[in-house]
């Protein structure tokens, strides 16, 4: 009987996150064909509809709330960071968190054969702009801005079959283990954070995917299985 075919080289990235942001700076700049070789897939904060829809499809979000010692920690990281790239860093204020409205965008996107144009021009609108991706009409304006249909954008999070897609990413996210972000896997190695992004461009230096996991490494994942996360580390999603 055959095996099962390998799966793609995966990247789940968070338009809320600096070390996103950075992760795909220091990529475009080090290893720009990387990036057409990998899946990528959106992980963001649902909202209670989402939600409801990832509860009703057997998943989990992995989230827990930071403390305000590591909230001002990842300010004076990412700050030290920023420098380090010489980028001209503006730090958003969130009024009203609302991460459907640009991650729903991203399928749109997506389809068009625009998907890494979106994550660039979000990520430089939120990190370099200032601008706030949770409103409405800032995503829409942005997503027009690339050639996107305004009002389909606008429609987003109120599109039905959006939403489901966004509930069936977000399952992929509990199925695949991952628990914050930039998360990359290629084979069943996980990568996650800034500070992996050079051992997981490195793990393609031979052309092929890194290997399946071990019995007992298998076993120790079902073994740790569950809600709770930290998506404050340093190399997460802040």
């Amino acid at each position: 009987m055959a095996g099962r075919a390998a799966k793609p080289p995966r990247f789940y990235f968070n338009l809320r996150s600096p070390y996103n942001f950075f992760a795909l700076h220091d990529i475009e700049r080090r290893h720009p064909g990387l990036l057409d070789r990998l899946e990528w897939r959106p992980f963001w904060e649902p909202d209670e509809t989402t939600g409801r829809l990832l509860d009703e499809a057997g998943g989990q979000f992995p989230y827990t709330p930071m403390s305000r010692a590591k909230q001002f920690y990842i300010l004076r990281d990412v700050r030290r960071l920023a420098a380090d790239r010489d980028l001209p860093l503006t730090w958003p204020a969130d009024r009203t968190p609302w991460w459907e409205p640009a991650h729903l965008t991203w399928f749109l996107a997506a389809d068009a054969g625009l998907g890494r144009e979106w994550v660039a021009r979000a990520g430089r609108a939120r990190w370099l702009e200032g601008r706030d991706i949770c409103d409405p009409d800032t995503v829409v304006e942005l997503a027009a801005g690339i050639g996107l249909d305004a009002a389909a954008v606008a429609a987003a999070p109120h599109d039905a079959g959006l939403r489901a897609r966004g509930a069936a990413a977000l399952k992929d996210v509990h199925r695949d283990g991952v628990f914050g972000v930039p998360y990359f896997i290629n084979g069943s190695e996980p990568y996650w954070g800034l500070d992996r992004v050079e051992e997981f461009a490195a793990s393609f230096a031979d052309g092929a995917p890194a290997p399946a996991a071990r019995p007992e490494e298998r076993e120790l994942a079902v073994v740790g299985a569950g809600r709770t996360t930290d998506m404050s580390h340093a190399g997460g999603c802040g």
